[in-house]
Order: structure tokens, then sequence, then C-alpha cells
């Protein structure tokens, strides 16, 4: 492989890719449709420029900088970039006086604080006053949930949008206008695959930011033939220190993967689980997607035997948001060698199988009159809600009441297995129905 072109690239703008291509204005713009699209709420907020001050949260390099100078360009505002990693309070009022001396003249000035809330609450609330009299519009940008990051005062006065991490088909829409245009690579001969511009855009796990400098290295360091540079999958891999894991994400392999990963945690077999979590996180898996499969596994194959299975399983997908990759990668390979040591049940996705069959099949069975609500006096004279036994009223907090419509009365759709606490449960789901039915006796004597 060569790595030295010192002719192709002499004239390159010192500039990385990912600035040169910094979208200009929103037809440039990629992803955010649920807000930028045609109609939505922040394109109608920009295009009849009755911007007010906001918060984008969302991750590392989905374009929140990028939007907040789209914004000042088409509203004709002056744009300032504000780091909450560099300046403190002095600065901020340095560029508050500048903001307020520009109002006078009749020019709005919109301040961009990137990672807001990296700021104290004396820091935030600094910015309060200039909010309030309209000197700024604030636009904050944050990584982390302002709900807990950004002081209340601040926040009630800011609207707040979530922005996504780009799609992999939006990344390489990104990456192809890199290769075609003028500020990219688009006055160079580069061949790159459709194969290998999907491994980058896998890669980049939602970061613009991340796939254009990692197409940049790629490119510098391609095979030169002539004037054309001919990027590899050996080229990316090199450039990312990744081996040939990655895959497309709706392709079979997705599939093949996280299958593995659920059978082993199944099987009880920790090594095995550890081993293909590690395979997809590694290939660019999103860790989301990993976790949410792991709460469905919990109440699947785990259930009752172990209802502290879910617990843990929703605080590893809230680790994965708050964290992300690679520090999130803990606290998945914790929870997937809990969940394979811990006792199986399916008795839940049994019993909902079983009540999903009859429900379908019984689609028109009327909810039995004892246990239907009776909002209005007519549903009363209906028998709405006659006879209904509260059980809190009652000693054992319990009746004999019937629940099931009558055709299904004697169904039984949870099993309780003998595996982990589920003994338990069925113990007392045994003396539930044995009380009951005794009960139904009494009266039937």
């Amino acid at each position: 492989m060569n790595m030295q072109q010192p002719t192709l690239f002499d004239d390159r703008q010192s500039q990385p890719l990912a600035a040169r291509l910094r979208p200009r204005d929103l037809s440039e713009y990629i992803g955010q449709k649920h807000l930028l699209g045609e109609g939505k709420i922040l394109r109608r907020l920009i295009e009849a420029d009755t911007i007010s001050s906001m918060i984008f949260w969302g991750p590392p390099g989905v374009g929140k900088t990028t939007l907040a100078r789209i914004i000042a360009n088409h509203t004709k505002s002056r744009f300032t970039d504000f780091s909450a990693v560099t300046s403190g309070i002095k600065e901020i009022r340095a560029v508050m006086e500048e903001a307020e001396n520009a109002r006078r003249f009749g020019e709005r000035t919109i301040l961009f604080v990137d990672e807001i809330h990296r700021f104290n609450k004396a820091q935030q609330d600094a910015f309060l006053p200039y909010v309030e009299r309209g000197s700024i519009i604030l636009i904050g940008a944050t990584t982390e949930n302002p709900s807990f990051e950004v002081n209340g005062a601040l926040l009630s006065r800011c609207k707040v949008f979530v922005l996504n991490a780009l799609s992999q088909e939006d990344i390489e829409v990104l990456l192809r206008r890199a290769l075609t245009d003028e500020r990219g690579f688009g006055t160079q001969q580069v061949d790159i695959p459709d194969d290998v511009i999907g491994i980058i855009a896998a890669f980049a796990n939602g970061d613009a930011r991340m796939a254009l400098s990692t197409l940049e290295m790629a490119v510098l360091n391609g095979d030169l033939d002539g004037q054309t540079v001919h990027v590899t999958r050996e080229t990316v891999e090199q450039c990312t220190s990744k081996k040939s894991l990655l895959y497309d994400k709706k392709g079979e392999e997705h599939y093949n993967l996280i299958s593995a990963l659920h059978k082993s945690m199944r099987n009880s077999d920790p090594d095995a689980a550890v081993y293909w979590l590690s395979r997809m996180l590694e290939a660019g898996e999103d860790p989301l997607y990993i976790a949410r499969r792991i709460v469905r596994f919990a109440a699947e194959d785990v259930g009752l035997a172990d209802p502290r299975a879910m617990e843990l399983a929703v605080a590893a997908y809230q680790a994965c948001h708050f964290i992300g990759m690679p520090e999130c990668s803990v606290h998945l390979t914790e929870i997937a060698v809990y969940l394979s040591l811990a006792p199986k049940s399916n008795a839940m996705e049994a019993a909902y199988m079983a009540a999903r069959d009859d429900a379908v099949n019984m689609l028109d069975e009327p909810v039995p009159l004892v246990i239907r609500n009776a909002p209005t006096r007519l549903m009363k004279e209906l028998n709405y809600g006659k006879g209904y036994q509260y059980a809190h009223d009652y000693a054992e907090k319990m009746t004999a009441m019937q629940c099931l419509p009558d055709s299904l009365k004697d169904r039984s759709y949870y099993h309780p297995t003998d595996q982990g606490l589920e003994p338990r449960f069925g113990e007392r789901l045994a003396s539930i129905k044995a009380w009951k039915e005794a009960e139904r006796n009494k009266k039937k004597g």
C-alpha cells in the first residue's frame, strides 16, 4: 500500500474534510427530518424567522453546531460560537456586552454554546438577563439530558429539540457527496466500492464528523494508480484499526449475531454471550439496539424466575443511553453475564402467546358488566360495574369475582416453572386459585 501521495493532494485545503463540507443551508443538511422536513416545526420557525432560544440535545456528530450556523445565516443574525469548556463568567459577560451593543443597532446575535451542560449553575444564570431582554438568542448544544444538566430557570426559557443519530443511509449520502463535491474530493479520482462506503458508514455509528474523518484518512492513505486513488476494505481497516467485523446493520449477519447472543444467554453460556456481544459492538452496532434486545430477553427468558433481571436490564439500557460507547460496553457485559447465569423461565412469553390466541379469536367477547367502568348515569342504569367488589375492602385483599368472560372463565395462561423464584409465585398462585374456588363453592352451596 502506498502511504505517500505527494502530488495528488498538494493543493488540498488545510481544513479537515468535515469542516470543508459543513452544510451552508437547509438544502445541504442531512438528517433530522422529524424537525426539518417540509412542514415540520423547526423548519417552519427558521423559514418564518421566528427563532427563539433553544437547546439541541443529541449525540456527537449529528449537526448541532451546523444547524445553529444555518439558522444564523438564514435569519441574518450575528453568530457567536462559545465553548463551555474554555469559557467562564468573565468571557460570558464580554460576549453579552457585544451582543447588547449590536442589539442597539438593530442586529440580532445568535449565541451558540457548545456543551452547555458543562457550565455550572452560576455560569448558566449569567445568560438569563440577556435571554430575557432579547439581547441574544441562545442556542445551546448538549449530549446530556438537559432536564438534569441545565438549570430550571434557563431551561424554562428555551425550547428543547432532540436531534437523533444519523441513520446509516444518511451517512452514506453524506459520504457520496464528499466524493463528488468540489469542497471534498470532487476534483479528484477516487475509486471506492459501495460496500466500503457502507463499512465506513456503519463504523461511524450515526456520527457524521467521524464518517467524514474516516473517509478522509482512507482516501489519503489509499493506493495510488496514476491519477486514481483506490480505497479498499483493507485501507479502511488500517485507518480504523478494525478488522473485517463490520457488517450491514440491516443484513443477515446483523440478525445472526443478535440471535447468537440471545441463544447463548438462554443456554446459560456467559463466555459465548460476551463473545457475541463484543463481536457486535466492535463491528459498530448501536449499543442501544443490543440493550433493547436484552430488556426483552429479561422478560422472555428469565421472567419471574428472577424478577430483578428486568430491573438490571433496564438499568443497563439507561447506562448505555447516558454514557455511550466505548464506556457502556462494560455495562452490557455485566447484564449479559447476569442473564446468562440467571434461572430461566419462558412462562411470561408462553402466558402472553396463549392469551393472544384467545384474544385474536374472540375479539368481540364483551367485558363482564361487573368490571366495566361506569362514569355516566346511563352506564350505571345499564348495570355497568354492578356488583363490583373492591379487593382492598376485604381482609384477604381479593374476592371470588369473575374477571374473564364466561366463555373463558376456566382458562389458565400463566404456568409457573420450577426455576429460581418462580416456585414461590407458583405456590402463591395455587393458593389464590384454591381460595377463590372455595369461595365460589360456598356461594353455590
